[in-house]
């Protein structure tokens, strides 16, 4: 919709919510008349906003190839590129064959998951998965790494028991941990540091796999750790058991990353010691990807005011934690300076992150005449209210940051996909080859996932696109994991 057409096409006395609580705790709507001058002046602060975040072609092209440029910097030597393009000693993927009993331990935030996975081969694949979810205490996250991590093996033992025997074999666990880790095998990994929000004493500088087969041994639990990894890469590794054609992983969630199968002969840091299979998984961690990218003064204050100013370009231009946030700043300057929603400001709307993704998702799935979700969601979330000329800007606002980010993240995937056909000829865009996705962002996002595909298509082409499949594999990571601990198994 033209900025023009939200200006003019509107009756010039529209209704907005006011809401009043019935003594049942609903809210209930009344509409008021509110003359629509007030917000024709944000019309041109939208085009400004639409010119700032275009992504026609060759802004894709562009950000693709310096994708790809920049994953050969990194491969070439670590810190080359602002891609870490780090190993995950993942050298053997699940082939179906695996059989037995695994456990996945997925740790990465204020709650863990442990999965149990009985395999039955090619002919039975996943017989039976069992899962828990286990809340961390508050007063853990602050703790010791003994204490943590006995809590953990705690909760590991009382799901195993759950689960009867391991088939005479001792248990093995698929360790996905999201947290910053320097990975030195495929079982073992040095933590970095910290974060969201744990401030564990003595773990800093250890091997996060001994921590927890240490305290695995205190609490007599006949468990070990076979395979450490994050979740991208158990989410390609699970995508990969259902299909060969998987080569690239990607999540688009709260944060953002991606993964990808490489030959070993193309990663010259490795100094020719190849596995055996001559090929592994390579955890870009994309989120520090920054070339190119079409940004605005709304992105650019957003990243000053983190905590991590000038780092993680990408993911703050492209994953859920931040597209809320880009598009509140937007709706502010237009409230302040182009009387969006009337002469005041709400002052709910000056709270950082107080809007967040899922409510842009929300709004962007209404289809009543008088777009009456856009204004529940403005006026319970932000203390806004609104008429319909102003409902269909915040539409438009909306659309035109989740429409950038999802673009983005497509030319990210193609420049990926770029690389490995450059040393393969024709083995990525001659044939079948699939794209895993998981995260909530491309789960629950209509718009956002039919932009990225649209994105990717436009920069393939029409013919070379038919062959790359983008498939959601949802929870991949979790079965992923526990793959893992089959496909290194040292007990099998």
């Amino acid at each position: 919709m033209s900025v023009t057409a939200i200006a003019t096409a509107t009756p010039s006395a529209i209704g907005s919510f006011h809401t009043r609580r019935s003594t049942n705790g609903v809210s209930r709507f009344k509409m008021s008349i509110r003359s629509s001058s007030v917000s024709v002046a944000a019309a041109p602060m939208l085009t400004k906003l639409q010119q700032d975040c275009a992504t026609p072609l060759p802004v894709l092209r562009n950000v693709a190839a310096s994708m790809s440029d920049d994953i050969r910097a990194g491969l070439a030597v670590d810190g080359g590129s602002d891609l870490k393009m780090i190993l995950s000693y993942v050298d053997s993927l699940p082939t179906g064959d695996e059989k037995g009993l695994f456990y996945a331990l997925d740790l990465g935030g204020t709650n863990f998951r442990v999965l149990r996975v009985e395999l039955g081969g090619k002919d039975k694949r996943v017989i039976a998965i069992e899962s828990d979810q286990v809340s961390i205490p508050q007063e853990l996250m602050s703790a010791t790494s003994e204490e943590l991590f006995d809590f953990i093996a705690s909760a590991l033992a009382n799901f195993a028991h759950k689960g009867g025997n391991f088939s005479g074999n001792k248990g093995e666990i698929g360790f996905t941990f999201s947290f910053p880790v320097k990975q030195t095998s495929i079982d073992s990994g040095i933590l970095i540091k910290w974060t969201k929000g744990f401030a564990v004493s003595g773990t800093a500088g250890k091997d996060v796999v001994a921590c927890l087969n240490e305290a695995m041994d205190r609490k007599g639990i006949d468990m070990r750790v076979s395979a450490l990894v994050n979740d991208t890469v158990a989410t390609l590794a699970g995508a990969r058991y259902w299909d060969d054609d998987v080569m690239v992983a990607v999540i688009l969630g709260t944060g953002t990353n991606a993964c990808y199968v490489e030959r070993m002969d193309c990663i010259p840091k490795l100094q020719g010691e190849f596995s055996p299979s001559r090929r592994t998984i390579v955890n870009l961690e994309w989120g520090a990807f920054s070339k190119g990218l079409p940004l605005t003064v709304f992105d650019r204050d957003m990243d000053a005011a983190s905590i991590n100013p000038g780092e993680q370009i990408f993911e703050k231009t492209i994953s859920g934690m931040y597209l809320g946030e880009i598009a509140r700043r937007a709706l502010l300057h237009m409230a302040e300076e182009g009387s969006l929603f009337g002469k005041s400001v709400p002052e709910k709307l000056s709270m950082p992150f107080v809007l967040g993704t899922p409510d842009l998702s929300t709004m962007q799935q209404d289809s009543t005449e008088d777009l009456h979700t856009v204004g529940s969601v403005l006026y319970n979330v932000a203390g806004v209210e609104s008429n319909l000329i102003s409902r269909k800007i915040v539409l438009e606002v909306c659309d035109t940051i989740v429409k950038r980010a999802a673009r983005l993240a497509g030319a990210g995937i193609v420049g990926i996909l770029q690389k490995i056909e450059e040393d393969t000829k024709d083995a990525i865009f001659g044939k079948r080859t699939v794209v895993a996705m998981d995260g909530g962002l491309y789960e629950r996002y209509p718009q956002y996932r039919r932009y990225l595909k649209e994105a990717v298509a436009e920069l393939l082409g029409p013919e070379t696109s038919q062959n790359i499949v983008i498939e959601h594999s949802k929870d991949g990571s979790g079965i992923g994991a526990a793959l893992l601990a089959a496909t290194n198994s040292k007990y099998g």
